[in-house]
């Protein structure tokens, strides 16, 4: 009977991607937090029409939605192009 047991370096991988996320990592993601938040509101829409006609009323959720998407990454780059400014 053969026995089969995994590469020890394998199993306890000690690199850049088996790690908790850093402080500045988590500071990245909390600004990004309102356009990720209206993404998945613009997919929960679209999801939602998939598999019947638009009404009026959806067509609005959807138009909404993309506008919210549009909105939160037009603040996200006036952000970044403010902190590059100020750092410059």
């Amino acid at each position: 009977m053969k026995h089969i047991g995994a590469v020890q370096a394998v199993v306890t991988a000690a690199d850049e991607f088996d790690r908790e996320p850093t402080f500045a990592e988590l500071d990245a993601i909390a600004v990004e937090t309102p356009l990720i938040e209206a993404e998945v509101e613009l997919l929960d829409v679209q999801i939602s029409l998939l598999d019947r006609p638009v009404t009026a009323l959806d067509g609005r959720r959807l138009r909404r939605a993309r506008r919210k998407v549009l909105t939160a990454r037009r603040d996200l780059t006036n952000q970044a192009v403010a902190e590059t400014d100020v750092a410059a």
